[in-house]
This record gives structure tokens, C-alpha cells and sequence, in this order.
């Protein structure tokens, strides 16, 4: 841990603490800053101080602001470049805190995979000593692979179970309350990323939340067809609200806080008075479901977006429409109103935002950009920005004055399903499928940054076996060769006309073998990166392929359950393997080229002989559909990853079950010499298994869910490819590479 951590850890814990709770203020009080910047970017310091069981993650973070930004600026001792620095340390540190508080052997490997991409020396520095940490088992990233501390997002807050529908903001901005899946209603701490207080009562899905101006109560809808209204201040449920005959799916209430409105998906919208808790009215006319539900800030009007693809204006005083505003392709999904209620801002499942005129009740202008359908908008207060939210994982922000987009919020793993804005205007909280919630700064002007990778989902990757390349393949129809010294690619090969699903590389490093959801499968000479030649069988989509060691045949597996082996040199199918009765998702050879391993959506694994082409046996055991499957060196072992999140090691009779995914299992590999297993899963991880014991040996907390990965034959370098495109290296710290 170097000299300053291993002298902390000699001494006793009280003195650790009184140590390291008192060094920093002591400088700042003695301006030193030039001692207070050198400890805030010593990596020694930081892991010593989150490693204390006496102090948070939040201590940390607040260490940072100990020296306010005007006071640093008329200091003889301030330095531009250190300030900014511990600015960037400050804000990945944030950024990351869900993930290094749970488990801190994550701290290096966030810090590298964040800060990489920035070439001040003070963080270089800090970074080469993060590099030698050696007190655990680790995956140092060699290539920047995480979201830097320049692109919007502030922090992300975990603690739901299920997805994200609604989130709303507490008056003062210093809190947030969130609706899930998961039947509960969160109130959290924006500050700190702490939960407060959980509320329990619901019996389904919550899907709406609305808060009354003044932060005392909270208002939620649910799919199990009831409204609650919450005490904020205690953190009880007043009482329950029903009426509707099915799901509640949006919520508004009256800045006054009397009334609450909501949509339903029957159709209807009702009117509740929150002090007598008593239905006033109830608004009909749509002729789907109602979605969503927003009201003006003078409480006489609310507007309601349907799946009928249309809003509604209505009159709140008299329980009656006003009129209607068309102009939608589909369903209508969200709905916001400025606060002047002049405008009204409309999201769509035709993936398009629509701005209108309450007062000429015509359409101003359609903001596009979602590449899918658009499921939440919010505007703030002043009127000028708009912030949608899109199953295309991304939200947007929207000037309203000139109708364009201003820049877009990279994060979030899936759908973002709710959105809404501090009243300053400077924060954007969001909720998502993937089960976080985000916290997003909208003044950030930051430079943005290209991963490297594809431009959609990394579904294959391979490496030669001398380690020094590796190929990858996805879904935007390419495949990239990677140079594994460099990490820089050197060419892209394209010819597929659809998602390529598998990639395998011949012994010799000369060529590689893709298949696709173009139903072929292409034979590319590496040496010159062009096609050359390209097998086509019946019409399949080809989800796996695999290579003999000798390079004289492949086998692929497809979605007409069945595998089929190549003749390399002729182009020639040989034969057909059947016997799965669902779609063939992974292939692999033994060593000596004798066997085949397949893994299939029938939830079982079989073993063929190549000599004889039948079916050696069956393996069974998982419960949901087998993604993945390696094979030892030896032969003597299998490995599969399946959906159900397990990942299980066969010894081709018997098995034996690893399981520590929290998501399906989507890739696996092993090492040559056999000993380790690397797991890639949905649930944003890799990790490193001992076959011996069955242990974790490290672990790679991304921010994507991880659909495949790759190990060279060093045992120690790995190549990751994830969901979102990014392809990027890591290197396993704390164990010996193979010769």
C-alpha cells in the first residue's frame, strides 16, 4: 500500500482516526495548501481513509471542500492546475462512490478507468501509484473505460430492485423521492447519495410520485390501482385514495397542495381533494390509457397525454375538457407545462418531443433526436429548457427558445422512464429500468469524450492466441481488430449486412471467422483486413461459431437449433449436428479438436464427437438459457453462463456451480493453464473465479451491462466488450501471468 498507508496501519485505530480526521483541516488552518493539495492527490491517503471503518465515502468527497474556491484564489500557495485537479479527484470520486463504498477494492480500477484520459501531471502521478496497490486482487484498466468526471453526471444513487418509474424533488432540492418496481417508494439525499427512509404500503408497481410545494407530503400511484398520500415528516402513510378500476399511472398535484390529480389506464382522470380525501370529480374523454398528467402552476388547468396519442386540456374549476391537442403518431407518454402555463411539452412513443401554445392551441415545434420512444420530459422553471427521457438510454436537454439540442446525458444501461429538474434549474434527477437513479449537472459545458469501441452492442470478442490482437464483433454490423500493445485499432471489417454475433480466430493468428444475423458466416485474412470468402447454408441467423485447433474447420451454432461444421478449405458444410430443440447460442472445441461444447435457449449444454458427429451427452441443470460455454485446456472441464445467473463448471459428467452474477451471465472464458474462469453479466460486472475453490478472485464494476469478454494467453490480460459499444483492456493485478 506504500510507506505513509503501511505506517497508518501499524498504529492503533483511534489513532488512525484522530490521524486522519485531523490532517487535513490542520493544513488548511495552517495554510498549507501545498501539503493539503499533495495529500488529496496522494492515492495512499484516499484508500487509507476510505478503508477506516470511522469514516465514509462522504468524508472523503467533503475533504475537497475544506478550501472554499475564493479563499484558495487569494492564496500565495494556490495553484491553477493542483486546483483543477482535485476538482476532477473530487468528482470521480462522486461519480463512483455507489460502486468503491460497496466494495473498495474498486477504488483503484474506478479512478484509472475515470481519470485516464487526462494528462495533468498531478493526477498522473497519482494514478502511477494507484497502478502498484497491491493489497488485493484486482482488474486495472489499461485503456480509459469509464464515464469521466466532465460529462454531466454528478452521481448515481443504488437501492431499488427493480426499475425506476418516477422520481420527483423535495421542495428545498436537497432530496428526492423515487417510485419502483420494486413496490417501494425511496426518499433519498441528494448530497451524500444516501437513502433517508423507505415506504412501504404499496402492493404493485409504483408508478407515479408528485410532491406538495412544501416538502411535507408525497402522493403515489400504483399498479395495484390505488393512490397513498405520504408524511414526508415522519415517514408514514396518511391515507389511501381509490377509485380507479385500474393501474394509477401518473400523478400531479396542485402548488397549493390540495388537490392531486391523476391518470389512469382506464381511460379516466380523477380529481382528489387532499384535505378531505374525497373524489371531486372525474375528467373522461380519452380513449386509451392516460399516461401521464400535468397541471399549471395556478392550479386551474391540467393536461393529460394518452395512449390515444393525444393531450387533453382541462378545466379544473369546472371538471371539463377544454380542448384537444393532435398531432402525435403514438402514444402520448409524457407531459410537462411551463410555468407560466403558456406551453406545454409532450413526449412520444413516435420518438419525437412536441412543444405547444395553450394560449393559439397549436403545435410551435417537434424536437427530434431519440432513437426510440420517448417515456418522460421535464421543463424548468424558467422556461427555457426542456430534459426528455428515452428507452434509447439517453436523456437530452432542449433549448426551447430556438428549439435545438443542446447536448446529450450518456448513463444509463436502459430505458430512462423518469426525469425531472431542481428548481434552479441547474440538476436533472433521472430514473431508469437499470435500477439507479442519476443525479446530472445541466451547466457543465465540458469537453465530451469518444470511448473507444463500436456503436452499439460488443456481442463477441476473441484474441489471438501469440496475445498481441483481438477482434471484436457487434451489432453495428462491423468487426474491429484491436492491437493489445497499443490498445489502438488498427482497421474495422465490414461486409455484414446485420448484428455479428460470434467471432473465433484460427491458431495461427492469420484469420478469423464471424457469423451473423445475416444468416453467413465470413472467413477474413487478417494480414490484409478483407473478406475472403463467406459460407452460406440455409437460411439462419448464426449465433456462435468456434475453430478447430488444426484450422481446417469451424462450427457454428444457429437459431434453427442445429450446429454445423465447416470445411475451412473448401467452404464445404460437412455434416449437421441436431438435438437441441431451442436456438444454439455458444459453441466451443476441445484442444485436441475431437469435441464440441454447445449452449443453448433449451437450457442445456451438449457434447458432440467431431470424428462421429453424434451426440456424446447431455448436460442439464440451469434454468434459463445457456449464453456462454469455454472449455479447458485439458478438455476435461466446461464452463457455461446462462440467464439465470449462475455460472456453472462441468467436468463433463458430473458439475459443480458457481454463482455471484446478480444478472444473466453473458460471456465466460478461461485461462489457458485452466485455474481461472472471467465472467461478463448484465448486472455490470466481470469477474475472476478460482476453478480450484470457487471463489471470486477480483471483480470489474462497470457502468454497462458486459456482453462479452475475452482472456490472452498471459492469463492477466482481458478484453471487455459491453452493451453500449465500448471495447476496452484490463489486466488482473496480484496474480502471476502465465509464460
Amino acid at each position: 500500500m506504500g510507506e505513509f498507508a503501511d505506517k497508518l496501519a501499524a498504529k492503533p485505530l483511534s489513532y488512525q482516526r484522530a490521524y486522519l480526521g485531523s490532517l487535513l483541516p490542520n493544513y488548511v488552518k495552517s495554510g498549507n495548501l501545498q501539503k493539503y493539495y499533495q495529500t488529496l492527490t496522494d492515492f495512499n491517503f484516499l484508500i487509507a481513509k476510505i478503508q477506516h471503518p470511522e469514516f465514509g465515502g462522504q468524508a472523503l468527497i467533503d475533504d475537497f471542500d475544506l478550501v472554499g474556491a475564493s479563499e484558495s484564489l487569494t492564496h500565495p500557495e494556490y495553484n491553477s492546475e493542483k486546483a483543477k485537479s482535485l476538482n476532477l479527484i473530487q468528482r470521480t470520486l462522486r461519480l463512483s462512490a455507489h460502486i468503491w463504498v460497496r466494495d473498495r477494492t474498486q477504488l483503484a480500477g474506478q479512478l484509472l478507468g475515470r481519470l485516464l484520459y487526462f494528462e495533468m501531471p498531478p493526477i498522473q502521478a497519482m494514478l502511477e501509484v494507484a497502478k502498484q496497490w497491491k493489497a488485493a486482487a484486482w482488474l486495472r484498466p489499461l485503456t480509459p473505460c469509464l464515464t469521466p468526471p466532465r460529462r454531466g453526471l454528478l452521481r448515481t444513487i443504488e437501492g431499488h430492485s427493480n426499475s425506476v418509474n418516477a422520481v420527483a424533488v423535495i421542495a428545498h432540492g436537497k432530496q428526492a423521492i423515487s417510485g419502483s418496481g420494486d413496490n417501494t417508494l425511496k426518499v433519498w439525499d441528494l448530497t451524500t447519495g444516501k437513502e433517508q427512509f423507505t415506504l412501504t404500503g404499496h402492493r404493485n408497481s409504483v408508478n407515479a410520485v408528485a410532491v406538495t410545494a412544501d416538502g411535507k407530503r408525497a402522493i403515489s400511484g400504483s399498479w395495484d390501482n390505488t393512490l397513498k398520500v405520504w408524511d414526508l415528516t415522519i415517514g408514514k402513510e396518511l391515507f389511501t385514495l381509490k377509485g380507479h378500476s385500474n393501474s394509477v399511472n401518473s400523478v400531479a398535484v396542485t402548488a397549493d397542495g390540495k388537490r392531486t390529480i391523476f391518470g389512469s389506464f382506464d381511460h379516466t382522470l380523477k380529481v382528489w381533494d387532499l384535505t378531505t380525501g374525497k373524489e371531486e370529480f372525474t375528467l373522461n374523454g380519452h380513449s386509451n390509457s392516460v399516461n401521464s398528467v400535468a397541471v399549471t402552476a395556478d392550479g386551474k388547468r391540467s393536461i393529460s397525454g394518452s395512449r390515444d396519442k393525444t393531450l387533453k386540456v382541462w378545466d379544473l374549476t369546472t371538471g371539463k375538457e377544454e380542448f384537444t391537442l393532435k398531432g402525435h403518431s403514438n402514444s402520448v407518454n409524457a407531459v410537462a407545462v411551463t410555468a407560466d402555463g403558456k406551453l406545454v411539452i409532450s413526449g412520444s412513443s413516435d420518438k419525437t418531443i412536441k412543444v405547444w401554445d395553450l394560449t393559439t392551441r397549436k403545435e410551435l415545434f417537434t424536437l427530434r433526436g431519440h432513437s426510440d420512444l420517448v417515456n418522460a420530459v421535464a421543463v424548468t422553471a424558467d422556461g427555457q429548457r426542456a430534459i426528455s427521457g428515452s428507452w434509447d438510454n439517453t436523456l437530452k436537454v432542449w433549448d426551447l427558445t430556438t428549439g435545438k439540442e443542446e447536448f446529450t446525458l450518456e448513463g444509463h444501461s436502459d430505458s430512462v422512464n423518469a426525469v425531472v429538474v431542481t428548481a434552479d434549474g441547474q440538476r436533472a434527477i433521472s430514473g431508469s429500468l437499470d435500477t439507479t437513479i442519476k443525479v446530472w449537472d445541466l451547466t457543465t459545458g465540458d469537453e465530451l469524450f469518444t470511448f473507444k469501441g463500436h456503436s452499439h452492442w460488443v456481442n463477441a470478442v476473441a484474441v489471438t492466441a501469440d496475445g498481441k490482437r483481438a477482434i471484436s464483433g457487434s451489432w453495428d454490423n462491423t468487426l474491429k481488430v484491436w492491437d493489445l500493445t497499443t490498445q489502438k485499432e488498427p482497421f474495422t471489417l465490414e461486409g455484414h449486412s446485420n448484428w455479428v454475433n460470434a467471432v473465433a480466430i484460427t491458431a495461427d493468428g492469420k484469420r478469423a471467422i464471424s457469423g451473423s444475423d445475416d444468416n453467413s458466416i465470413k472467413i477474413w485474412d487478417l494480414t490484409t483486413g478483407k473478406e475472403e470468402f463467406t459460407f452460406k447454408g440455409r437460411s439462419n441467423l448464426v449465433k456462435a461459431v468456434a475453430i478447430t485447433p488444426d484450422g481446417k474447420r469451424a462450427i457454428s451454432g444457429s437459431d434453427h437449433n442445429c450446429i454445423k461444421v465447416w470445411d475451412l478449405t473448401t467452404g464445404d458444410e460437412l455434416f449437421t449436428l441436431e438435438g437441441h430443440s431451442d436456438w444454439v447460442n455458444a459453441v466451443a472445441v476441445t484442444d485436441d479438436g475431437k469435441r464440441a461444447i454447445s449452449g443453448s435457449s433449451d437450457k442445456t449444454i451438449k457434447v458432440w464427437d467431431l470424428t462421429t458427429g453424434k451426440e456424446q451427452f447431455t448436460l442439464e441443470g440451469h434454468n434459463n438459457w445457456v449464453n456462454a460455454v469455454a472449455v479447458t485446456a485439458d478438455g476435461k472441464r466446461a464452463i457455461s453462463g446462462s440467464l439465470d445467473n449462475t455460472i456453472r463448471v462441468w467436468d463433463l459428467t458430473t458439475g459443480k456451480k458457481l454463482k455471484d452474477h446478480s444478472n444473466s451471465v453473458y460471456a465466460v472464458a478461461v485461462t489457458a493453464d485452466g485455474k481461472r474462469v472471467i465472467s461478463g453479466s448484465r448486472d455490470n460486472t466481470l469477474k475472476v473465479w478460482d476453478l480450484t475453490t470457487g471463489n471470486i478472485i477480483a471483480s470489474f464494476m462497470s457502468e454497462n451491462p458486459i456482453a462479452s469478454c475475452a482472456i490472452a494467453p498471459d492469463g492477466v490480460t482481458i478484453v471487455v466488450g459491453e452493451e453500449s459499444g465500448r471495447v476496452y483492456f484490463l489486466r488482473l493485478e496480484g496474480v502471476e501471468a502465465l509464460t
